[in-house]
């Protein structure tokens, strides 16, 4: 099962695509979101979440308090499933919801047309999706970020650390068991 974490939707079951995605575990994304909590990084950001599977990491920025999610999701299953989870934590704002864009789109062919910039972006492609495409991704992201953006990469803790383009530095990885976050700092 997986759920909202936190926030003004805490505890909101998500639905999962069928097949196809790697959710990633409560476990993970409440360590990550703490972190950002502390470093008061939710807070009105503009939120991009790429390869979002059921759009919980871009949903769950949503519940703690970001201004604007967009979820990429090239399977049209599973874009339809980020669509309803969507609309379920927008349901539940109180006030002001924020807004949540959901695009099927590859990865590669949203960055080539987005327009930014984003504070926070949530990156957690299959495990078998080589660094070189990784790095692509990286490199067609960096005009897209805002001043002093987080890049926050899940991979597998077995894989080697991804190679990152000008425009972003490593500041430090995170091992979950077999998950590994590499958070990135926009320079």
């Amino acid at each position: 099962m997986t759920r909202i974490v936190a926030g003004y939707a805490g505890s909101l079951r998500l639905q999962v695509p069928s097949s196809g995605t790697r959710p990633t575990s409560d476990r993970v994304r409440e360590a990550a979101f703490s972190a950002l909590e502390a470093r008061d990084a939710l807070h009105g950001a503009r939120v991009l979440d790429l390869y979002a599977g059921s759009g919980a990491l871009g949903l769950e920025a949503a519940s703690r308090g970001a201004a604007s999610v967009v979820l990429v999701e090239k399977n049209a299953a599973a874009a339809q499933v980020c669509r309803r989870n969507a609309a379920a934590v927008t349901r539940a704002a109180r006030g002001h919801p924020p807004i949540v864009d959901v695009r099927a789109a590859t990865v590669q062919s949203y960055l080539s047309t987005a327009r930014g910039p984003f504070d926070l972006v949530f990156i957690d492609p299959p495990y078998d999706v080589p660094d070189s495409d990784l790095f692509g991704v990286l490199s067609a992201l960096v005009a897209l970020l805002a001043d002093d953006a987080l890049v926050c990469v899940e991979r597998s803790a077995r894989d080697a650390e991804p190679s990152l383009p000008d425009g972003l530095d490593l500041e430090r990885r995170k091992d979950y068991g077999e998950t590994a976050l590499y958070w990135l700092h926009a320079s």
